[in-house]
């Protein structure tokens, strides 16, 4: 199982010396995550200042960006890193294409293959010079001349990892990618009842194993070095559970769990802008379920015994902050365990 950290620098001139501390604790992968800022930058910056760990994203979000553009993202980091880049590719939700990316949104599942499968054309035509032919319902590439294809070089298989919730997306997974980005809002159950047989599902549609993809997780955690540290974790992990059991697309989750109704009262709330209150309704034995609890010194050890066998790469629902004196024992026991 290997240990991973997700940073999310505010300012870009850190990014490196993140990254460089990530692999000085001997972790294997830094991750990054398009949320306020541009996912792929950061990445720049610590491909220059690391030499061994993986980097990649978790995740970028694709429709807004034509596949033919995120391809040439993704292979300059590539080539930069000298194949330790992952491209990591999330759908969003159908609000958020609409109103906050304002491009358009349509059959999710099948949209991604082609964006998947148009990409690898794409680095096809780059590294072997074969005509770009590629012709879907959503995605048609036919154009590409010597003066806008990068040379060919080493590292063009490039690994896509994509994330989602819900057996659709898993099941492309299985089909078509190296990895699958399990998202943070998932219980042990949902992972071993839905996901993994999803997922097995379409790794069986292709003829492949399960050694054939990872599936990686930032977890929910609640940990500290006293009483109030707990209690202060607790609350907001379960403000981060209660705004995602909110939200419809992932109700199968709480579904699964006997928890429906629940999830339509803090979707309610959350129409109402009562965010502030909406972490009240998970209990602590939901808070069980979806985080895993322990203080600095068991948290990883009680990671590798809740996923063991379930999950390839872990890390914890935090950003990566070692400088922050409550922080450190945090990393510093994940390094003994991990690193």
């Amino acid at each position: 199982m290997l240990f991973d950290v997700t940073i999310f620098p505010t300012n870009l001139n850190t990014a490196g010396d993140l990254a460089r501390q990530v692999e000085d604790y001997g972790f294997d992968g830094l991750w990054t995550a398009e949320t306020a800022h541009n996912p792929f930058l950061p990445l720049t910056h610590a491909a220059a200042a690391t030499r061994r760990i993986s980097l990649g994203t978790a995740i970028a979000v694709a429709f807004p960006r034509s596949p033919m553009v995120t391809a040439g993202i993704a292979w300059d980091l590539a080539e930069q890193s000298k194949g330790r880049f992952v491209l990591g590719l999330g759908t969003q939700v159908k609000a958020h294409i609409t109103r906050r990316f304002s491009t358009e949104w349509n059959a999710p599942v099948p949209r991604l293959r082609e964006y998947i499968e148009s990409m690898r054309a794409i680095w096809n035509t780059w590294q072997n010079g074969a005509p770009l032919r590629y012709q879907g319902e959503h995605y048609k590439f036919t154009l590409m001349t010597p003066f806008f294809a990068p040379t060919p070089m080493p590292y063009a298989d490039i690994p896509v990892y994509i994330a989602g919730v819900n057996e659709g997306l898993c099941r492309l997974a299985g089909e078509l990618c190296q990895g699958f980005h399990v998202h943070a809002f998932h219980t042990p159950r949902y992972l071993k009842e839905v996901i993994i047989p999803a997922i097995e599902s379409g790794l069986q549609k292709t003829g492949r194993a399960r050694a054939d993809i990872r599936l990686s997780c930032a977890i929910f955690v609640v940990t500290g070095s006293s009483a109030e540290e707990m209690q202060n974790h607790a609350v907001m992990a379960k403000s981060q559970i209660a705004f995602y059991a909110s939200t419809p697309s992932y109700a199968a989750v709480m579904e699964l769990h006997g928890w429906g109704d629940l999830a339509q009262k803090l979707n309610a709330m959350s129409r109402e802008g009562r965010w502030s209150e909406m972490w009240q309704e998970i209990s602590d034995d939901m808070l069980d379920e979806f985080a895993v609890v322990a203080p600095p010194d068991e948290l990883p050890h009680k990671m590798k015994e809740r996923y063991d066998g379930l999950l390839d790469r872990v890390g914890y629902y935090l950003p990566f902050v070692p400088e922050e004196t409550d922080k450190k024992v945090i990393w510093d026991s994940a390094a003994r365990v991990f690193g």
